[in-house]
């Protein structure tokens, strides 16, 4: 149930299956196969229990390679979380179209990976809350891209001609919302864990787990 004192929220998480050599590949030489798809799942799950304490809407896992995947079918979703497919295509189109299946008129919408430990139910609270005065909010992360995109309403263009996965991103995105004519408050820079120099962001709780794999 949502929390009353925050607007109305979807929040779709975009996710890869945490599959050895699929998964967190750049993480791989730091490690190995296994280690990387390890941490990717626990990624995973930190997301998807962040996002459902956060308890400001329905959580939405949208999934590579797709949901009749073995790993996606035996998968233990968290109570409340729906499951459905990426679409194809590049990140934009993907995220465009997750972004516009089921939008309901006035609800507001999260959008995020499983990249970010530090995305905590508290801090989806607050951009939630900054969403309240803003068109859009945007938590930046370190490497140039964002870790939350939240949006009031939606527009194809803030998906296009984006050089996703680069240090571009972020700029390139306030860019487009620019153009769209919507406000957007910029949150506190984040980390996301994709290379083996992000391993120092991990909670200090991981270290062990990671040692182990």
């Amino acid at each position: 149930m949502s929390n009353s004192s925050f607007p109305s929220l979807r929040l779709v998480v975009m996710a890869k299956a945490p599959l050895p050599g699929y998964a967190k590949t750049r993480l791989i030489p730091a490690l190995g196969e296994q280690g990387a798809a390890f941490l990717a799942e626990k990624l995973l799950q930190q997301t998807l229990l962040e996002a459902v304490m956060a308890e400001l809407g329905p959580v939405e896992l949208h999934v590579a390679p797709d949901c009749e995947h073995p790993f996606w079918r035996t998968f233990a979703l968290p109570d409340g979380v729906t499951l459905h497919n990426q679409a194809q295509g590049n990140l934009g189109q993907r995220l465009w179209q997750a972004a516009n299946t089921h939008q309901v008129a006035g609800q507001g919408l999260f959008l995020l990976g499983t990249d970010c430990p530090a995305l905590t139910a508290s801090r989806l609270q607050e951009a939630a809350a900054a969403l309240t005065s803003a068109d859009a909010v945007m938590y930046p992360a370190k490497d140039g891209g964002y870790t939350l995109l939240g949006l009031k309403r939606l527009h194809f263009r803030l998906f296009e001609d984006i050089r996703w996965s680069t240090e571009v991103v972020a700029r390139q995105t306030l860019e487009r919302l620019q153009e769209c004519g919507m406000s957007c408050r910029r949150l506190e820079i984040l980390h996301d864990i994709d290379e083996p120099e992000d391993l120092q962001f991990l909670p200090r709780d991981w270290a062990l787990s990671q040692e182990e794999n």
